[in-house]
């Protein structure tokens, strides 16, 4: 503990705006000591924060949460537990990977789950199938997957990978890479004769990429800094142009660049987003005041979480678990039949499996900001606790998230996730009718039940609601907010740049751009409507000419495919060749005759236009199409890789597509990626508006009628009359 608090006053000291709160317990501590409330675990939140929790491993917000010391699992694909956690913890500490003298450390600790045909022949209060846990661990240059068995409490499996990749970068990895550029002189002079005090200095760690044969062999951050003077939004404040990258596992500054000479640093005025610093501008002209609004329930929540993550509502359940990776995973969602009241299968298993991020400057200091967030950070790791009133309305449940440190410590994401729901004065459905005989007027509300959690990916947030709808859809939706990543440069106006020249983006403010860059989320879907066996039905709508003699000249027609196998599955989106998407299962059919199934709604999105050739695009091919099919491996979850960090791009949806595996009437999993191409503008300055884009899952004859007839309207009397306070 003495070198760590050695470290952590060499930080602060150093200036380095680091300010570090590692109380890791030492590798060979008692895990029964990591009981004590005093301990603190480490967490990483962003790529430029390592932060520590409240102090405590326990949360209070919400009074009806549970002590996490006391949660025990009931369902096979909870999440492992705290004391799962600890247990598997000291299983690896005991086996010989972590008892030799080199030093091993954790990089993943997940539920290994159990195989799906055994959880979908599971009942509720039958014995729990057997608890294993999945662990990628790191130990001298090598990746290690071991597979520990909670009950036999020992490794049961143990492989080296050959993946060209890394597992994900653990708090103490980003440590490392902030520390060691203040450690080194150069660093620490190029820094002063940039006019900046090391003590007004930020820096983030972000990933070297893969372009060849210099990132080979070590696993490489490169480290680039702003000025925190005067503001709380450093991130306006580049100080251009100063790269250190760090070998990690050497610790140690490997190479030092500095390509901004003479270019400013963007100045701190008008750059704090925060309410006070706008209250202070008493110059600024009134607006007229929005009055804050809110959705009451007067007879309380609606849905039911039970146990900790079967979430009831309406007529969904579903199991609902945090992960450190993903973020949030929704399993065995099932609607029930308000005809016959069978509860339906729709969707064994979603989530986000990856991120991609590429920026588009090819210069020295920004040709490698390509980012895979999942599968370099952890998503689920960058995770920040929700905003109460702001980030979730007040009737909202939270959940939090226990996840492990590079110590194989448990530790907690407080108010991770939360789950509300939602009246935003929509229609479900309508009709009004007026003839002779009878006059109609039905009409009926739309409430959903939303699941949200936000992660603070360093300067970009993204808001992830996966949100149900009582007719049987789920609307998948992604927003975008935070800070752009920006670029110094000399130019304070428009006018005073050559024609000829490319910022590579927008000049949003004095002295700052914009780089233009792009965002796509690829979501894993597996699929299960009314059973694991479905195909995918490609339905394509094409203009036909109407016969001689008919008043009109061209109809469309819709011209139904089964695909049939995986490479026939790999769609791209064009708008003047439309077509559906459905995924039907061909043995269970309604009364008319149709197959049940589901269809893949395409929302607003983007294409990559990266040549497919190009090194980030290799590694982030899953982004080349925006909907794959493949038939389902449990292998096969993360879009770019299991072992992502400076990977070649050998082990990517992409790779596992072109085996063409047949997928009719198969066990099919549906990846559907989300884009956003981002041209800043001066809106965006010094922080974001929230952009939005989503996509649907919705049912397409999987109900015999309107599910939702039944659906009582509302009346005077079912909600408390609010009375206007009387204005001046």
């Amino acid at each position: 503990m003495e070198s760590t608090w050695r470290l952590c006053l060499q930080l602060f000291l150093s200036g380095g705006g680091i300010l570090v709160f590692f109380f890791y317990p030492l590798l060979n501590s008692d895990p029964s000591n990591l009981l004590d409330c005093s301990h603190y675990s480490p967490w990483c939140t962003s790529k430029n924060r390592i932060q520590a929790t409240s102090g405590r491993v326990f949360s209070d917000v919400d009074s009806s949460r549970r002590n996490h010391l006391m949660v025990v699992p009931h369902h096979p694909l909870d999440p492992l537990t705290f004391q799962e956690i600890l247990r598997v913890r000291s299983v690896l500490f005991s086996h010989e990977l972590f008892n030799s003298s080199s030093i091993s450390s954790v990089h993943s600790l997940d539920l290994d789950e159990p195989e799906k045909s055994d959880v979908l022949e599971w009942k509720a209060g039958e014995p729990l199938l057997p608890r294993r846990a999945f662990v990628i661990a790191f130990s001298e240059g090598r990746s290690h997957l071991l597979w520990v068995d909670l009950g036999e409490s020992r490794v049961i499996r143990h492989e080296v990978s050959s993946s060209s990749g890394y597992p994900m970068l653990t708090s103490q990895d980003l440590e490392v890479a902030l520390s060691m550029p203040f450690a080194d002189p150069q660093f620490n002079r190029t820094v002063l004769a940039r006019g900046v005090l090391p003590s007004q200095v930020e820096c983030v760690p972000l990933p070297a990429g893969w372009y060849g044969r210099y990132e080979e062999g070590r696993r490489l951050v490169k480290v680039q800094c702003f000025s925190r003077e005067d503001t709380g939004n450093y991130y306006m404040r580049p100080i251009e142009g100063i790269t250190a990258v760090v070998d990690i596992d050497a610790k140690k500054v490997v190479e030092l660049t500095d390509h901004g000479v003479g270019i400013p640093i963007p100045k701190a005025q008008n750059t704090d987003y925060r309410y006070a610093a706008q209250t202070k501008t008493s110059s600024s002209p009134e607006m007229l005041p929005v009055n804050p609004i809110s959705m009451e329930q007067p007879k309380g929540r609606s849905f039911i979480v039970e146990e900790g993550h079967r979430v009831k509502w309406a007529n969904w359940e579903f199991h609902l678990k945090t992960d450190a990776r993903a973020g949030v995973i929704v399993s065995r969602a099932m609607v029930r039949d308000e005809i016959t009241g069978e509860l339906r299968s729709v969707m064994y298993k979603g989530f986000l499996s990856e991120l991609f991020v590429p920026y588009m400057d090819p210069t020295e200091s920004w040709y490698f900001k390509a980012y895979l967030d999942a599968g370099e950070y952890g998503f689920g790791l960058c995770a920040t606790p929700l905003n109460p009133l702001n980030d979730c309305p007040r009737h909202a449940y939270y959940m939090d998230g226990i996840f492990a440190a590079a110590d194989g410590t448990p530790f907690v994401q407080s108010n991770m996730v939360c789950i509300f729901e939602r009246y935003a004065g929509d229609v479900s459905w309508r009709h009004a009718e007026k003839s002779s005989r009878e006059k109609i007027r039905e009409a009926r509300p739309k409430v959903t039940l939303v699941v949200r959690m936000a992660a603070s990916v360093g300067n970009y947030d993204y808001i992830v609601d996966w949100e149900f709808q009582m007719d049987g859809l789920i609307h998948i939706k992604v927003g975008l907010s935070g800070m752009l990543l920006v670029k110094g440069t000399g130019y304070e106006r428009v006018d005073q740049v050559a024609e000829d020249e490319d910022l590579f983006g927008t000049l949003v403010a004095e002295n700052v751009i914009g780089v233009i860059h792009d965002h796509y989320l690829t979501f894993r879907l597996d699929m299960d409507v009314d059973a694991p066996e479905n195909s995918f039905v490609k339905v394509h709508l094409e203009r036909e000419e109407t016969p001689p003699g008919s008043m009109r000249r061209s109809i469309i027609r819709a011209n139904k495919r089964v695909v049939k196998t995986e490479k026939e599955a790999q769609i791209r989106l064009k708008l003047y060749d439309p077509s559906e998407f459905h995924v039907v299962n061909p043995s269970r059919r309604s009364h008319v005759g149709n197959p049940s199934g589901y269809k893949i709604v395409p929302g607003g999105t983007a294409a990559s236009l990266l040549d497919p050739a190009d090194p980030p695009q290799v590694r982030s091919a899953f982004t080349n199409n925006q909907i794959w099919v493949t038939r389902y491996n449990r292998s096969e979850q993360w879009a770019g890789g299991l072992l992502t960090y400076q990977s070649h791009g050998e082990d990517t949806l992409a790779v596992w597509s072109e085996r063409d595996r047949e997928i009719d009437n198969e066990d099919i999993v549906v990846w559907y990626t989300l884009g956003f191409h981002h041209l800043p503008c001066q809106e965006d300055f010094p922080i974001m508006p929230t952009v939005q884009s989503s996509f649907h899952l919705k049912p397409v004859n999987f109900f015999e009628r309107n599910p939702i007839l039944r659906t009582p309207p509302y009346v005077d009397g079912d909600l408390p009359v609010c009375r206007t306070v009387a204005s001046t």
